[in-house]
């Protein structure tokens, strides 16, 4: 190499470094993501434990594994947990900084989440209604207010432990539907899947997603 390259090459060195600094720094601050990946077994996590740990493990390769990692999902039954008391209190930021929502009460109601805004852990756009795949239907198991549902059909998966039969709620990532109405617009309660396993999720338009919000 001769020495004008040698230089280039030195000076080069503290941009990338920098450039490599500013990329993780961006991604510590993150707290909120959609997974980029499912669980390869359809709504099937394992239960809550097995999704936030999803959540953490997505997190943890990317270096924001220092906040402990929930999966915005609610349960059904005995016991029932809501996916809005589960994620902390806010703010919550995707990678790029861009605020999500405040606190619980704003996400619930007049938020920031949206295709452009709701991106993986790495940062990308995830695929959205007219997108091939389409996969914007994300796992909530929740109604709109962020609540677990409370009458006997199957909302979550059995609690996500289900790959066959049965049902989860889910809420369009990217506000788009069907129809322009409140449901085709909601990003955590749009409508049910035709079943749990993948096959079955992905011709309803899901990947088996799931929102992962930093609780602390």
């Amino acid at each position: 190499m001769t020495k004008f390259g040698l230089g280039i090459a030195t000076a080069l060195v503290p941009l990338v470094m920098g450039m490599s600094m500013n990329a993780q720094a961006q991604q510590s601050d993150m707290s909120f993501f959609i997974s980029s990946v499912g669980s390869g077994k359809g709504a099937d996590y394992g239960g809550l434990d097995g999704a936030d740990k999803h959540c953490q493990t997505l997190a943890t390769a990317v270096g924001a594994g220092n906040r402990t990692w929930r999966a915005y999902l609610s349960t059904q039954g005995p016991g029932a947990v809501n996916a809005r008391d589960r994620i902390g209190s806010g703010p919550w930021q995707n990678v790029k900084g861009v605020v999500i929502a405040h606190n619980v009460a704003e996400l619930h109601g007049d938020n920031n989440l949206n295709k452009q805004t709701a991106l993986t852990e790495k940062g990308e756009v995830n695929n959205g209604r007219g997108d091939t795949p389409n996969k914007h239907d994300i796992l909530t198991g929740s109604q709109p207010d962020g609540t677990a549902f409370a009458d006997a059909a199957d909302h979550t998966c059995g609690n996500w432990t289900k790959s066959g039969e049965g049902a989860a709620q889910l809420g369009h990532h990217d506000r788009l539907g069907l129809k322009d109405d409140a449901p085709a617009h909601s990003w955590n309660s749009a409508h049910p899947s035709q079943g749990c396993s993948d096959a079955k999720l992905a011709a309803t338009g899901s990947a088996g997603l799931l929102y992962c919000f930093a609780a602390k």
